[in-house]
């Protein structure tokens, strides 16, 4: 029984590495990106607002979300992704705004 779950987890180690490199990357790309399109001497600031894009809505979602599903909702926990999905649509089609090089 031991040794079946020791060889388990180093069966599991190599997906987890795999996962962990992955989701590195993806949170370190757009600061990369971010930094090759902003002035080096103000990198900090910039960075810091950046920062701030990311968590203030994740801040307000933790606020706001629990008392919408309770109250607007129903407890109904599928409308809360139903609406992420009409956040996603809208956004996509704000994005078609955005004026290219």
């Amino acid at each position: 029984m031991v040794i079946a779950v020791i060889a388990l987890l180093l069966a599991l180690l190599l997906p987890m590495l795999g996962l962990g490199l992955a989701w590195a990357s993806m949170m370190g790309n757009p600061y990369v990106l971010l930094a090759g399109s902003i002035p080096p001497e103000r990198a900090g600031v910039y960075m810091g607002i950046f920062n701030m894009f990311i968590v203030i809505p994740q801040l307000v979602a933790v606020a706001l979300l629990s008392s919408l599903l309770k109250h607007v909702f129903a407890g109904q926990p599928i409308s809360i992704l139903v609406l992420g999905g009409v956040g996603f649509i809208v956004a996509g089609l704000l994005v078609l705004r955005v004026p290219g090089d």
